[in-house]
């Protein structure tokens, strides 16, 4: 399934670029790399790349660091310019599907079809009833369909820079289905539990929430971790620089601890009150309930932040740890900086269990 071409997983965030490789062997993966350099604050803006020719220098300088000669990367793309979609269409093979998904597709996407990469994923067969009066019941093969729309100028922004280090970009993946993959691969999916896996970054939280492992509902909502070092910067009075620190508890010098907890639980209420709604639709369209929060992200860092989501969800939340079943050499690797940092890499070893010419399960 994966073959043995290794790739570099690059995770371009708002706040920093994180780099992960890893190798593939008959007892599993090997961590061989793991990266990461801050960009500069309006580096990246509500997703939008302004300023490629840093990201290109903090690409070249992280490959630098890590002595890496690979060229071939995996990267992943979300935000508003993204549309994932659950449809339901007759039954068909997968190739008559290829054929006709641009038609089906056009009704769900609210772009030109022109101007959007497609893909797609057979997810199950379904079966759907009709009695007309008088007349004995009609059943008809459907199946549900995981429909996937990408704007091109989005892909091509982030291609760019990419290009630009000397990189060649072998895949674009979705930062919800990178999560999923390596949740998979670390912990696999137990049959008939709901999992809600949030990655919280600096400006987007990406929500997946997926039955039996399968994708039912995905959202990505404009408010994360930058909500929270604004909300310090205004309250304080500080840098955005100085607020960072004083978010993961570095740095107090003088200001009250308590009130500084008092901001984070606050900003934390609203962003999970923000998530909760998205909960609530689906429990309500599904009559199901989500069993776990799984949670990932630089937010992740954040002490105790598992205990006030569980409040805030009403739902049992726990950080990931997307080293969990991945060997790592303790003596290359600080085994106190991997545990501290794992949830911040979670998309990057998502996207570096990729390989060419796979197909991951949506």
């Amino acid at each position: 399934m994966f073959g043995s071409r290794d790739v570099i997983g690059l995770d371009i965030g708002t706040s920093s670029i994180k780099l992960v490789r890893l190798k593939k062997g008959k007892k599993g993966f090997e961590l061989l790399n793991c990266g990461i350099m801050p960009l500069p604050p309006e580096t990246i803006v509500e997703g939008t790349i302004e300023k490629p020719e840093v990201v290109t220098n903090v690409i070249k300088n992280l490959l630098k660091i890590e002595k890496i000669k690979v060229c071939d990367v995996v990267t992943a793309v979300s935000g508003q310019s993204v549309v994932i979609k659950k449809i339901n269409v007759p039954k068909m093979t997968e190739d008559e599907l290829a054929e006709s998904i641009r038609v089906e597709a056009e009704q769900y996407i609210p772009f030109d079809i022109d101007d959007v990469n497609l893909d797609f994923q057979i997810i199950k067969e379904t079966t759907s009833e009709k009695k007309e009066e008088g007349e004995e019941v009609t059943k008809t093969a459907n199946m549900d369909v995981l429909l996937v729309a990408v704007r091109r100028d989005l892909i091509a922004e982030r291609n760019k820079p990419v290009i630009d280090a000397g990189l060649k970009p072998l895949i674009v993946d979705l930062d919800v289905f990178a999560m999923e993959n390596e949740y998979e691969h670390n912990y696999g999916f137990p049959q008939s539990e709901v999992l809600a896996l949030v990655n919280m970054g600096a400006t987007f939280t990406n929500v997946n929430i997926l039955v039996d492992g399968v994708t039912e509902f995905t959202r990505d909502i404009s408010s994360s971790g930058n909500r929270i070092t604004h909300e310090l910067q205004k309250n304080f009075n500080m840098d955005y620089d100085a607020a960072e620190k004083l978010k993961m508890g570095v740095g107090l010098n003088g200001v009250s601890e308590k009130d500084v907890a008092n901001t984070i639980v606050s900003v934390l209420g609203e962003i999970s009150h923000e998530i909760n709604k998205m909960f609530h639709d689906f429990i309500k369209s599904t009559e199901k309930n989500i069993n776990r929060v799984i949670l990932s992200g630089g937010c992740a860092r954040i002490s105790g932040i598992e205990k006030i989501l569980t409040e805030n969800f009403d739902i049992p939340t726990e950080k990931i740890n997307p080293f969990e079943k991945i060997k790592v050499n303790p003596k290359i690797f600080d085994p106190e900086y991997i545990q501290e940092m794992a949830p911040v890499f979670a998309i990057g070893v998502g996207l570096a269990i990729r390989r060419l010419g796979d197909k991951v399960k949506p």
